[in-house]
This record gives C-alpha cells, structure tokens and sequence, in this order.
C-alpha cells in the first residue's frame, strides 16, 4: 500500500513538472513590474563588485532552491540603472527568450522556448524582503533594480523551480544601465558577471506523511534504510 502511493506522488510531480514546462513563457516573468530604457542614463563606467553569488550546484526536479546575488557599488557615483542578465551557456540558451530557459529545436513545436527552472511569483526580491525587488523589462532575461548610490549593495535572490533535468551553466552579467551608455565594470577592467553550473536529476525525493499532516521529505539516511529493510 505504501508503494503504490509513493507512485502515485512520483506520478503527480511528473503530471505537474510537465505542465510547468509547457507554461507558455510570458507568465514567467508576469509577477515583476515593467522597466523601459531610461535614455536619461548619464554615459560612462561604474564600478561595482558582486559580494555574493550562490545557486546550489545539485538539484532535483520540483525541488525549489534560491539563486542569490550581492552587488556592491565600488565607485564614487550611482549607478543609474542596476541590471542583472540571465542566460543559459550555449546555442540553446542564447536562442532562448527566456532567462532560465533553453530553445528546443524539435520540429513542429508551437512554444520551442522551454523553461529549466520556473521562476516564482513575486520574485526577485530584495533579500530578507516580502516584497517584489526588481522589474523585468523590455529585454526579458533583463531584470532592473534601479540605481545603486556609492557604498551601498543590492542583495537579490531568485527562487527558482526544477523543471527540466540535465548539466547547465546559468552565466550572469551585471551592467549598469538599461540605454547600452552606462557600463559597469570590475576594479580589474572588465564586466561583472559569472556563472553557475548545476545538475538537475530525474530522481524524485521519497515522501512521508507526517502525524500532523504534512508531506515531508524522508531524509537520504532513512529512505535508504527502508528501500534495504524491504
């Protein structure tokens, strides 16, 4: 009895992953505000600095993990426009209209752009923050979190959704405006940005119920134990 509804669980999550990756792109983005370029952008080069970049390197499909970044202004002026671009390393990912997401390029595909990690409503969000921190804009791998004064830091974060197993390399870029005038750029010369490079497996976490109600995840050691035990 105890197999069968464990199946019946791995049967939902793959049912809802697959709906999830059939999301036609433009709800991805949908929680964040709109930003348009600012032709007001004063030109030139700022200097800024990511303090902090993290995206767990392993992950499952359905499991939920959080990209954070922290950018820091290391110049004497604001950076008028904050921006931060995402894309996935390769011809897939640059052909791809999404941030998180690659183009497939099989034959008849009415949607070909397909998201690897689903982007949660109402992010991204300023850490330790409830509210929505950054827009989209025209650009949709583009967010805009608006200008950064001398000495401060935007910490960001990007809840993000499995939904498509495989080895990615999620690359970054930080630039400093929106119009292409304002750059922004490391204390060493060159353009702030970095990358990821996870692996996102098939396999589904085992689940329990617990007293109280709740679906929780068995953890490693014990799921193993029962798997030998028969």
């Amino acid at each position: 009895m105890g197999g069968t509804g464990r199946h019946a669980r791995h049967a939902g999550l793959r049912a809802v992953l697959a709906l999830l990756a059939a999301v036609v792109p433009v709800a991805l983005l949908s929680a964040c505000g709109e930003s348009s370029s600012d032709s007001n952008e004063a030109a030139g080069t700022y200097r800024v600095a990511v303090t902090e970049a993290s995206f767990p390197p392993r992950q499952r499909l359905g499991e939920t993990s959080s990209l954070q970044l922290g950018i820091r202004n290391t110049g004497k002026r604001t950076v008028p426009a904050l921006t931060v671009t995402f894309t996935i390393a390769g011809p897939d990912g640059r052909d791809s209209s999404l941030p998180f997401g690659v183009h497939d390029r099989q034959e008849g595909l009415a949607q070909a752009d397909r998201p690897v990690w689903v982007l949660a409503q109402s992010y991204p969000r300023l850490a330790d923050s409830e509210e929505p921190g950054g827009a989209s804009t025209s650009n949709r791998k583009t967010f805009a979190f608006g200008p950064l004064k001398p000495g401060e830091t935007t910490s960001a974060v990007w809840k993000l959704s499995a939904v498509r197993a495989g080895k990615y390399t999620l690359l970054y870029r930080i630039d400093a405006g929106l119009s292409g005038e304002a750059r922004a750029e490391t204390s060493g010369g060159v353009a702030p940005g970095g990358s990821f490079v996870t692996v996102i497996t098939s396999e589904t976490p085992e689940t329990e119920v617990t007293n109280s109600g709740q679906i929780v995840e068995v953890p490693a050691r014990r799921a193993v134990r029962r798997g030998a035990g028969g």
